[in-house]
């Protein structure tokens, strides 16, 4: 009982649920290993009786928590001593003196904001903790719109490297708002990646980076960094001949099938950016960059440094000389001295990206988009990424985030991700969590958070234990909530929470109390009220994206759950009973509060999902666990459902036979919703049939390396996307379905200054 109670004090589950009225105790040397992660010492009975006391005493001497957050509906209510002064210092420097008994649960004129608060007690104790204010509520979108959901790696153009960039999300933003009255572009996380070695290459996956803090210099257009037209002689030379290579590159991909690859487009990039480099800043560059990086600080520093240090000794920090995984370390201050100009070449490209990226928001905006980009945050970073390194001390050693073990997989999930030690996010006030969704949201209309139920609690598990023993260890929600709602609410911007999956009671609740919209998929959409153990229970969903095999990548089953890989079936298996009572939901039963989309990175695409050629190409691979034959008929019938939904509502004029008829029903159906946002996978409007990402392979699919494509599978450029007759037909319906007054209801625009029916639908060569 000692160590369950010890266990309860910090956060640490000792059971959980894997079904309905199914409870499994959690394996004591697992709670151990957690509760040894965050400091204590339960490893004998007098080690627990040791960490009970001493926690005790902590809490009776303790005058504030290690971290005050309040909002407008919920002041702080501090229990102190009789007589105790507070004093509030403000983020702008103004002091406040507070006086719990005269002056209510909350000092007059508290602005939201990151504060300090200090006690002083009667009895001469005294206490200093960070305060922070959060608005009620997450921003509100602008009005309804629709968007288009993008992989930025997947969208070449003429002018790509090899994978697309961000001078063509620049151009889709603008061609897009303008166009096609598309109000936001939901984007890929664009997080820097754990750089790839001669024996290991850079990871394709977009949820499994280096650093959540900076993006990644691969998405550089080179020719838009102002230095580049300055180039002479022979740099100039070598620059052309580089383009030449990237051309040749562009080509394989768009023209011969080659597959997306990201080091050899950033191994051209790399070489182009040092010699653009050479180039000095003007004056106002300068002072720019100079700004640059003092407003990032020490963040940009340690990124800076580690990318420096990686390029020596390889990415895996923990096997770096002696005191270099340190940060703080006598060692690093040494090699920060004598790897200046490499660490300022990474701060350099950091600051190039980061001007990239506001001027494909600032597009956006000129466009008309009410929101523009919609960033991703993944829900970890790798454990010898950047992140890790030089967060250390609020990421938990020795542990890695997960899936527990439920009806759809046994043997449980392991992410290989390091999870935030919730005490030490606490004790310094949220600082790294706050700088990382601060950071994020420097150039987006929103943001899309990978696994919002990592928000509340998440599955630990132990290094060298199976996902089977990990547990879950809870965060402080309304921390979480609340320091996320206080940045959203700095730059405006709207929270979408990516909840698919089985969620535990009261989260999707507690999100939509405070403004997160939530991410709702056609083909799960139903009413699960009749089947077995309905949508709630005891077990997370994972996380969306991953690395296929061995990260976080989710798919929702059919009765709710979201299955995970390594062995992660497919919708379609297990199904039985359940589907037959769960019927599709009508337009009006479901919520508002949501993005609504047919489908995501981690699933067929929609005309893949309505021909059965996702099981198809399952069963190519081997990752069917039950006979073809089965699996098409149980397909077929969940198809059939939807259609007939469809036909009823008079959505579909065509007829089920029209494939590309089928795919437009599927979007008047989800713009007939009260969702507030309606999102278009891109490759949707081309009719690709191939999935960005297969959760569930590893060398067998090439999981975030593919184009988009057509229904034949030939790649398509940004060019040919915008002249597509399909994707013309597709958007004209959604455009004409979007109620007056929203953004995107106002049809499909020519562009000023052009002629002829798809004049509008071209960007500049």
């Amino acid at each position: 009982m000692g160590r369950a109670r010890l266990a309860e004090l910090h956060g640490v589950a000792t059971s959980y649920e894997p079904a309905p009225g199914r409870t499994v105790r959690v394996p004591d040397e697992t709670v151990v290993a957690v509760l040894a992660a965050l400091g204590v010492d339960a490893s004998t009975p007098d080690a627990v009786r040791a960490a009970l006391e001493r926690h005790d005493r902590e809490e009776r001497s303790r005058l504030l928590p290690p971290c005050v957050v309040a909002r407008p509906g919920r002041p702080p209510r501090p229990r102190l001593p009789e007589g105790t002064a507070l004093r509030v210092e403000t983020e702008d420097g103004a002091v406040l003196d507070w006086r719990p008994g005269a002056d209510g649960p909350a000092p007059p004129g508290l602005p939201l904001g990151s504060h300090t608060v200090r006690a002083q007690a009667p009895d001469g104790r005294s206490a200093t903790a960070p305060l922070i204010v959060a608005p009620d509520r997450m921003p509100a979108p602008p009005a309804r719109s629709h968007g288009f959901l993008v992989q930025l790696y997947s969208l070449l153009s003429a002018r790509s490297w090899g994978m697309g960039d961000l001078g063509d999300l620049a151009d889709l933003a603008a061609w897009s708002g303008r166009a096609l009255g598309a109000g936001f572009l939901q984007l890929n996380p664009l997080h820097a990646a754990l750089p790839g070695t001669p024996a290991e290459p850079t990871d394709p996956s977009p949820y499994r980076p280096s650093s959540r803090r900076f993006p990644d210099p691969v998405h550089l257009r080179v020719e838009d960094v102002p230095e580049y037209a300055h180039l002479r002689g022979p740099a100039r030379r070598r620059v052309d001949e580089l383009l030449d290579q990237a051309a040749a590159l562009r080509a394989g991909v768009l023209q011969e099938g080659a597959l997306i690859d990201r080091d050899a487009v950033w191994a051209l990039k790399r070489e182009a950016l040092e010699l653009v480099r050479t180039v000095p800043l003007s004056p106002g560059r300068r002072a720019a960059y100079c700004d640059f990086l003092a407003e990032r600080g020490q963040a940009l520093e340690d990124h800076a440094i580690w990318s420096a240090l990686a390029e020596i000794h390889g990415p895996a920090w923990r096997a770096w000389p002696d005191g270099l995984a340190d940060p703080r370390s006598a060692a690093v201050a040494r090699a920060r001295g004598e790897h200046l100009d490499r660490a300022d070449f990474h701060c350099w490209l950091a600051w190039l990206t980061d001007a990239q990226l506001a001027a494909a928001q600032r597009a956006a905006l000129d466009a008309g988009m009410a929101i523009g980009l919609v960033h991703d945050l993944a829900v970890g970073v790798h454990p010898s990424g950047a992140d890790a390194w030089a967060l250390r001390d609020v990421f938990a050693s020795g542990m890695s985030i997960g899936a527990p073990p439920d009806a759809f997989n046994s043997r449980g999930q392991d992410w290989g991700l390091p999870p935030w030690r919730p005490d030490a996010l606490a004790a310094t006030g949220y600082a790294a969590y706050r700088d990382l969704l601060r950071g994020l949201l420097r150039h987006a209309g929103a943001l899309r958070i990978d696994h919002v139920m990592g928000l509340f609690r998440l599955w630990w598990v132990p290094e060298g234990r199976e996902p089977t023993e990990g547990c879950y260890v809870r965060y402080d929600a309304e921390a979480m909530l609340g320091v996320l709602a206080l940045e959203a609410h700095r730059a405006g911007a709207v929270v979408i929470g990516e909840d698919l999956g089985t969620v535990e009671p009261g989260v999707r609740e507690a999100l939509a109390e405070r403004g997160v919209l939530g991410t709702s998929v056609l083909w799960f959409e139903r009413d699960y009220t009749g089947a077995d153990g309905g949508a709630d229970g005891g077990a997370d969903g994972g996380a969306d994206g991953g690395t296929s095999g061995d990260a976080p990548s989710g798919e929702q089953s059919e009765q709710g759950e979201q299955r995970e890989p390594s062995e992660r079936s497919e919708p379609g298996e297990s199904r039985g009973a359940a589907t037959a009572r769960a019927r599709p939901l009508a337009p009006e039963e479901w919520r508002a509060d949501c993005l609504a989309t047919a489908t995501t990175h981690d699933l067929p695409s929609t005309a893949a999902r309505l021909t059965g050629d996702h099981v198809e190409l399952r069963h190519r691979l081997g990752l069917l666990t039950r006979p073809l034959e089965r699996e098409r008929a149980e397909d077929a019938v969940e198809v059939a459902e939807w259609l007939a939904l469809l036909g009823r509502l008079g959505l579909l004029p065509e007829g089920p036979e029209d494939e590309e008829g089928t795919v437009k029903a599927v979007h008047r159906f989800l713009l007939r919703t009260p969702a507030k946002l309606v999102g278009v996978w891109l490759p949707d409007t081309v009719g690709d049939r191939r999935p960005q990402n297969l959760p569930g392979t590893w060398d067998q699919y090439p999981n975030w390396r593919l184009p988009i494509a057509d229904a034949t599978g030939r790649p398509v450029s940004l060019e040919d996307l915008v002249a597509s007759p399909r994707l013309h037909a597709l958007m004209g319906e959604v455009t004409r379905a979007a109620p007056p007054g929203s953004r995107g209801g106002r049809g499909i625009k020519p562009t000023p200054g052009t002629r002829g029916a798809r004049a509008s639908d071209t960007v500049s060569p």
